[in-house]
Parts: structure tokens; sequence; C-alpha cells
């Protein structure tokens, strides 16, 4: 079956004289907030969201959580938290950000390499309800935070599988040379440090992830069969059915991460959310039965699946340049502060002229952005209909990292965001002013 990451465009789009997205005209989004602008379809978030449920609902203790890094507003996490999803967040931003959406804190898990003291305790007093260990000095300072708050926090132990995905090299984290997690080496070690000396963590089980923009569904069978081998492991070694000292009486609970693709251009084929969720629950259930083990909690982190597709970015086209013999080059009034992915990753996208929908492809050009630096590129060699000074670009599945990753490079202010659904439209992040850009200077 389809899901909603395999779509390239937002599900409400629609082609009329302009291009609409929710109902909305895009010309008119541009025209009324003013463009670069981030625009987001209510409808392609929910829609996903529930292809996550009905596709792992065959498994009863399945958890879905958002991870935030792909994008975290107030806006969205209340969106996504009434469809029933926990968070993975990895900052005390993002802690906070969706603290004040109002989504219930139990259901979020914090996870990084390097938290700090701070961070730590404010997820411990706003009632983060798991936290990710990802490292012995972690483990300390988190026992410290704890204890000076008088609290037992709830972690999980986060491990490098060793498996290596076929991705960017960026954006890999499963595999043995990996700056997250515990080498499966070292987990005896700190469980030993857990169960003897910290006794104000409590562990419930083993987190990993393998990467993002994954394509491959295989891999998730081999991560799934190495954490339940783990958990028969250290149950076994470390942990009986009785409740000792206030710890949990077995690890039970799993967390594979998330990293499922997107597609960003026709040539992308990402594997459906079904097709991944029935390799997902056979594995499981068939090492439930080899490893002899209660079936444990299963916890999901999609991100860049949720929130990508509904996403797109508006553009107003500036000047172009003819390079003789060569490229042609639009310019458009954004670029890498906005979308670093091109430059970073050497991410490629779709784009399509949102006033002019339906005109003829006539030329290949280059959508060069704004900003000083030669690496500054948007897409390579698209066909488009011929671009004109004032017309709207509409660049597809930028819902994910585009404004988590943006910054105020050559000192321009971020775009703003809306929310679209139902013919109606609002700014669920304002655009920076100028004044915003010098808030926190200070002359001496």
């Amino acid at each position: 079956m389809k899901s909603t990451n395999q779509h390239l465009k937002p599900l409400s789009l629609k082609v009329n004289k302009n291009l609409e997205i929710g109902g909305c005209d895009v010309v008119e989004l541009a025209e009324k907030y003013g463009t670069p602008l981030y625009v987001l379809d209510e409808h392609t978030i929910r829609s996903i969201c529930r292809d996550y449920k009905e596709a792992f609902k065959a498994y009863d203790k399945v958890n879905m959580m958002y991870a935030s890094k792909a994008l975290c507003t107030m806006a969205t996490s209340k969106l996504i938290a009434s469809e029933g999803f926990g968070f993975d967040v990895v900052s005390a931003g993002e802690i906070y950000t969706v603290y004040k959406s109002g989504a219930d804190m139990s259901k979020v898990l914090f996870n990084g390499n390097n938290k700090s003291y701070d961070e730590l305790s404010l997820a411990i007093e706003l009632g983060v309800g798991r936290i990710s260990a990802d490292n012995f000095f972690e483990l300390a300072l988190l026992n410290e935070a704890a204890k000076a708050q008088n609290k037992t926090v709830d972690i999980l132990l986060r491990i490098t599988p060793g498996i290596e995905c076929h991705t960017h090299e960026y954006i890999q984290t499963g595999h043995l040379d990996s700056k997250f997690g515990f080498d499966l080496t070292q987990i005896d070690e700190a469980v030993e440090l857990i169960k003897n000396d910290y006794a104000n963590l409590n562990l419930h089980g083993l987190h990993a992830h393998i990467g993002s923009q994954i394509f491959e569904t295989s891999i998730y069978g081999d991560e799934i069969e190495i954490l339940v081998k783990e958990i028969a492991r250290l149950n076994r070694k470390y942990f009986s059915e009785t409740q000792v000292a206030g710890q949990a009486a077995t690890l039970a609970e799993i967390n594979i991460g998330g990293g499922i693709g997107v597609k960003y251009t026709e040539s992308d084929c990402p594997p459906s959310v079904y097709d991944v969720a029935e390799i997902i629950i056979k594995r499981l259930n068939e090492c439930i039965e080899k490893y002899n083990i209660e079936p444990p909690a299963l916890f999901i982190e999609p991100g860049r699946s949720i929130i990508s597709t509904a996403g797109v970015t508006l553009y107003t086209v500036g000047s172009s340049k003819q390079v003789p013999n060569g490229r042609k080059y639009v310019a458009v009034d954004g670029g890498m502060s906005d979308n670093v992915r091109p430059s970073m990753y050497q991410a490629e996208y779709t784009a399509q002229v949102a006033n002019k929908p339906e005109a003829e492809n006539l030329e290949k050009v280059t959508i060069a952005g704004r900003f000083c630096e030669s690496g500054d590129i948007l897409i390579k060699d698209v066909e488009l209909p011929e671009l004109e000074e004032g017309d709207i670009l509409c660049v597809y599945n930028t819902g994910a990292y585009n404004y988590s990753m943006a910054s105020n490079y050559n000192r321009v202010p971020k775009p703003a965001m809306v929310l679209v659904n139902n013919s109606k439209s609002c700014i669920i992040v304002n655009r920076e002013t100028l004044d915003d850009l010098i808030l926190h200077d200070r002359l001496n």
C-alpha cells in the first residue's frame, strides 16, 4: 500500500490558474505573506501520522515518537500530538517548545550525544518520560541531576548496532564509527554502573538509530535482531522477574529510531511505511520467539517522513545570467540560509512555477540563491518554463530540516511559516525583522 512519504508533493495540491495547497492559492500566499515562505499542508501531516498508526496497529505495544529535529514549532508539535504521537527531542530548546505546545511530556524522549547538566535538569523538571543515555559521562551527569531533584529517572541506553545503511555519511548513525551511543562491548559496564552505583537511574531498555533518508528495508530487521538479542542476554545476566531496589524487573523496551526516506525527485523510490512496518513486526515476532522474551514495547521515531512532504518553499524570481556556452543561472530571493541541504548534503529538489503550473518546460536552468557563496545553489539543471522576474517558484518537499537548519547568514532574516488547510492559512512562525537580527547585539 502506498504511503504519504512516497508522494513528491503535498496531498492537497491542485492545479487551477495557479498552484493550490490546502485550498489556498499559492501565488496569493506569496503576495499576502511575502517570500521566501515556508508553507505546510495540515492534511498531508495528518495523513502520514495515520499511515504510521495504521501500518503498525498489528503490534499492540507500539509507541510513535515524532523526531522533532526535522521541524520543531509549537504549532506543529500541537498538531502532531493531537494525532497521538510523542516526541523525540535533542535539546533544551526542543524540550521547551514541545512543553509550551501543551504536549504530554510523559510521551517525550530526550536524545543526543552531549547533553548538558542544565538540559538534563530541565528534562527532569518538566517530566520528560524517557532519557536516552548516550555515554558514560552522561550516565554520571544524569544521575547527579536526578539526585539533585530527589527523583528517579527512566532511561534507555543508546547503542551503536554496527549497521551501515547506504545514505549520505553525515546522516548515518548506526555504524560502529559514529559519535553516537555505546558500543556493544560497553553495554555490560554501563548496566553494572546503573545497577550498582546510579540509584537515581531506572533502565528500561535499548535505543538505536541506523540513519536517515533510508530506502533499504532489510536493515530494520537486522536492527530488531540485534536489539532483541541484547535485551534477552541482559535480562538473563542482570535482571530477574523480581523487582529490585526500585529498578525495572526486566528490560522491556526497544527504540529503533526512524529514518524512513521521502521522495525529493521523481527518481527517488522510498519504501512504503506499510512495507517497513510489515518487516519490523514480522522480525520482531520471530525474535521474541527465538530469544524467548516477553513482547517488548516498541518505539518508532519518524521525523523527516512525517513533515517533509507536507512542506513547500515559495520564492520570488529575480535576476538571471547566461554564461557563454554554459549554464543559465536564475536567482531567487532565498537560498542557503533557508535551505542549506543542497550545499551541505548535495540534496536534490523538484520545483514548479506556481503562477505557470501548466506551462511547457522550455529551458534548462540552475536555480541560484541570493547569498554571497558560489555554492549557494538550490537546484542544478532543472527544466522549467521560461522564467521571468516576479514569477513564484514552488520547491517541493521542504518540510524537513529546511527551517530547522535555517540561519541568518549575510544577516538575512529567516522566512515566515504558514499552515494551510480547508482554504485557510495561518502564520505559525513570524517572519524575522531587521530589529530581530540585532536583538541580542550590544554596543560597547
